[in-house]
């Protein structure tokens, strides 16, 4: 199962891919962002916090940011998880589309606005276009487009459309419900809004 990679270099972490303190440095973040918040805190406050130097996280990460892209990471790949494991319950490729996207609507809900502190560090990522949310999106465009080609390997869905225009389109209507910023202020309309957002999408699809 694939997902974002947190130790490639465009995270921003240094060091061996596994360490100990690094994990301890992200736990302590967790907290102190959970407490402060994520824009208001600074690697000085962190290293204070934690009983580091400034100097000894910078070992492990070379920002803030990268900081809470490994938070952020962690964060996506529950998302993912969520959506791959729709995918793999639909038997056909309309019930798996449908999945995927219930999936990482409902762990997306979850995970923002039951932890204020995930939220804070999703909107700074989507925002920024941290490494981290890109890497999300393009997964998401992988596994939507595995969906499209089978559903129409089996004659679910149409072949006319090209199938980069098919999937740009349906991520760009779908980004309502799985951009945190956008999520936000369409809570109140879930799980009406984007059962019919869903319901077009495979009626565009139809043959």
């Amino acid at each position: 199962m694939s997902t974002i990679d947190p130790s490639s270099p465009a995270a921003g972490q240094r060091g061996p891919a596994e360490h100990d303190v690094r994990d301890q440095i992200v736990d302590a973040a967790r907290a102190h962002f959970s407490r402060f918040g994520y824009g208001k805190t600074t690697v000085a406050d962190l290293a204070k916090a934690i009983g580091f130097s400034k100097a000894y996280i910078y070992k492990f990460f070379d920002s803030k940011q990268a900081i809470g892209q490994a938070i952020c990471v962690q964060c996506l790949d529950k998302v993912l998880v969520a959506g791959e494991a729709g995918i793999a319950e639909g038997k056909t490729a309309s019930e798996k589309l449908r999945r995927f996207f219930n999936g990482i609507i409902d762990t997306s809900t979850e995970l923002f606005f039951e932890d204020k502190m995930l939220y804070d560090i999703a909107t700074h990522s989507a925002e920024e276009r941290w490494p981290s949310a890109i890497a999300y999106v393009a997964r998401a465009e992988a596994l939507l487009r595995e969906i499209i080609v089978l559903g129409r390997e089996t004659g679910e869905f149409e072949r006319k459309t090209p199938i980069d225009d098919t999937c740009e389109a349906i991520l760009l209507v779908m980004q309502t419900f799985m951009n945190p910023l956008m999520l936000k202020h369409n809570l109140d309309q879930l799980p009406q809004a984007s059962t019919q957002v869903i319901n077009l999408i495979l009626r565009s699809l139809a043959p």
